[in-house]
């Protein structure tokens, strides 16, 4: 009785959390954000947002398969329907606090699959770092189409939006979190020396091997072409979702793949910069549209209409995943225990 009780405010917890996280990114919108977001709802064409969703969710359950299928060298095979859902739950919590959502799907899915979670964080930073290398593609591909239009643009936007206000220079940045990580590890690998013993630092260790393994997963890929598509896939399904969008506003609908391309370019970044791109996406969206002689008013509405979408996906089969993987596995974990009261009686 007390497991059920706690398994349902577990569930009622995360529900509230999840509503709270839809007001908490419609309260911070400022009145001019909300009447644009508005404008762009009213203007819309929303028979166009249909395939958009479904475009969206196909690059979902693709990234959930490209996942699988880096778990599979270490000998795990989770069910498509566990990887998706906490795909979808790890989105949910990244529009709150970014990075947040990595942690979590990757406890989640160790806590269902009985998957060591070290190992589930190494295959998702081989995912980050093939997504990171395939936006490198990206944006080199995006310049080179139409150099002399956004060449000079995407290379200013993105060198001030990874920078910050305090003056520190990018490379300077780089070489203190380089020195950091190596004197981390060389004290890391004092401390085994000479304490080797202790608990805590065998757990460290265990993380560690834990983590390596999981990233060493890419090199015994057995279905390397299958999960090479399924990174191609995810992309071009990123990229159809803004084409596609176009159509939605009259406005912006004679634009083309060229402008779709620096629109994921810059909005991409936006995603990063804050929880959700709540802000970042739509501004972006309107700088960029700006170079294509879009009205401002038009490009922000633009913006807020591809940006309501996506936060939309996210809250609206976040939360359904969650409560799916509830409620699934609420009935599994009750399904042993009236089998084992059976098989007393008899």
């Amino acid at each position: 009785m007390r497991k059920k009780t706690a398994l349902v405010l577990q569930y009622i917890f995360f529900l509230g959390g999840g509503i709270f996280l839809i007001w908490w990114q419609f309260h911070n919108m400022t009145p001019d954000q909300t009447a644009k977001f508005k404008y762009a709802l009213a203007d819309a064409d929303y028979r166009i947002l249909v395939p958009v969703i479904i475009f969206a969710l196909a690059s979902h359950i693709s990234r959930s398969l490209r996942w699988k299928i880096l778990l599979e060298p270490l000998g795990y095979t989770p069910s498509l329907f566990n990887t998706f859902s906490v795909t979808m739950v790890g989105y949910l919590a990244n529009s709150f606090v970014p990075r947040l959502g990595e942690i979590l799907k990757c406890t989640l899915l160790g806590k269902y699959e009985k998957i060591p979670v070290q190992k589930l964080i190494g295959t998702i930073v081989i995912e980050r770092i093939f997504d990171f290398l395939c936006y490198l593609i990206f944006i080199i591909f995006t310049v080179l189409i139409q150099y002399k239009l956004v060449g000079g643009f995407v290379r200013q936007e993105i060198a001030e939006m990874v920078s910050s206000n305090s003056g520190i220079p990018l490379w300077l940045k780089a070489a203190i979190a380089i020195a950091v990580i190596i004197a981390a590890f060389l004290l890391l690998r004092f401390l085994f020396r000479k304490f080797a013993p202790a608990t805590l630092l065998r757990r460290i260790n265990n993380f560690i091997q834990g983590l390596r393994e999981g990233i060493a997963s890419i090199r015994k890929l057995k279905k390397r072409r299958l999960f090479l598509l399924h990174t191609l896939f995810i992309w071009t399904m990123y990229l159809l979702q803004i084409y596609l969008g176009f159509s939605a506003l009259k406005d912006v609908s004679h634009l083309g793949l060229d402008a779709a391309c620096a629109v994921l370019t810059l909005a991409t970044l936006a995603m990063i910069v804050t929880p959700g791109g709540i802000g970042t996406f739509p501004a972006a969206v309107f700088l960029v549209l700006n170079l294509y002689n879009i009205d401002h008013s038009t490009g922000e509405a633009f913006g807020w209409l591809m940006w309501g979408t996506t936060t939309f996906i996210v809250l609206f089969f976040g939360l359904i995943c969650l409560g799916a993987l509830f409620f699934t596995h609420r009935k599994k974990q009750s399904t042993p225990a009236a089998n084992t009261s059976s098989a007393t009686i008899i």
